[in-house]
């Protein structure tokens, strides 16, 4: 198996395809392939300025939009294209359990993800099987957002965030390379699919979880004004308020199984 990838610059080798997501693609470039898999995207991290949202709706819908026009316009098109999106789609929704054909939600999110995957449809038209990942919170010791968690909590500043009533639907990351491998072989899976472990959790558990794996305690919680005050009013909201409990039914009926099914198994894995 040969892998190719997209990069931003000039491609060092064979290896690599030369692209600027916000620009056109040329279809000879990615003629050939038999899957595509598309991830990139502006990093949703930082305060929400007007212009960090433009690159965080841009990076994601115009990349796509231009990546599965050349697709559809190649003469060898590829077999399947998965496609991130992000359970963000959902909204803040509480308690209820959401599946792929639950509705989506209301905020700055939502709207950038059902727009995100509404680009990809382009070369699911041209007669390309497509899968939208809507990821989950990926925990990975290597980044994201467990990485930017330890520190306080080994120092034992750790602890819920705001009510800590608010669903958090995690994936480790292992299942997210192995999911991103069902998404491309079997054939039953097209459209949404959620990409996330079948065991969600509410952040105060999460956190509790987290400080026990770690062998420290849980003392301080963070209010919800502290938050606002150091990400801005939407990203607070939208980002580690929103409540998401969401489930892989999809993906499990596809035949995957998971290998970190549990958040402490998963947590113990890592850390």
């Amino acid at each position: 198996m040969q892998i190719v990838r997209l990069v931003r610059g000039r491609a060092e080798n064979g290896a690599q395809v030369s692209w600027n997501p916000l620009a056109p693609l040329s279809p000879a470039k990615v003629s050939g392939f038999d899957a595509v898999v598309h991830l990139a995207g502006e990093s949703i991290v930082g305060r929400w300025t007007a212009e960090k949202k433009k690159a965080i709706r841009e990076s994601r819908v115009q990349g796509t939009r231009n990546l599965a026009t050349a697709l559809a316009r190649s003469e060898a098109k590829p077999a399947v294209l998965v496609c991130a999106s992000a359970v963000g789609f959902y909204g803040n929704r509480g308690d209820e359990l959401l599946r792929e054909d639950s509705p989506g939600g209301q905020g700055f999110l939502p709207e950038v993800c059902r727009e995100w995957e509404d680009a990809s449809r382009i070369v699911a038209d041209a007669g390309v099987r497509t899968v939208n990942i809507r990821i989950g919170l990926v925990l990975s010791a290597k980044g994201g957002a467990l990485r930017s968690m330890l520190t306080p909590f080994k120092l034992g500043l750790g602890g819920r965030i705001g009510s800590g009533q608010q669903w958090w639907s995690w994936i480790h990351v292992d299942d997210v390379v192995r999911g991103i491998h069902r998404a491309i072989r079997a054939e039953s899976l097209s459209g949404p699919v959620n990409l996330v472990a079948p065991n969600p959790v509410q952040n105060g558990e999460f956190t509790k979880v987290l400080a026990s794996v770690l062998g420290r305690p849980v003392f301080f919680p963070v209010p919800e004004f502290a938050l606002r005050l150091a990400f801005g009013e939407m990203a607070a909201s939208e980002l580690l308020l929103a409540s998401q409990r969401v489930e892989p039914g999809k993906l499990t009926a596809s035949g995957y199984t998971f290998r970190f099914r549990e958040l402490r198994a998963a947590l113990e894995n890592l850390l």
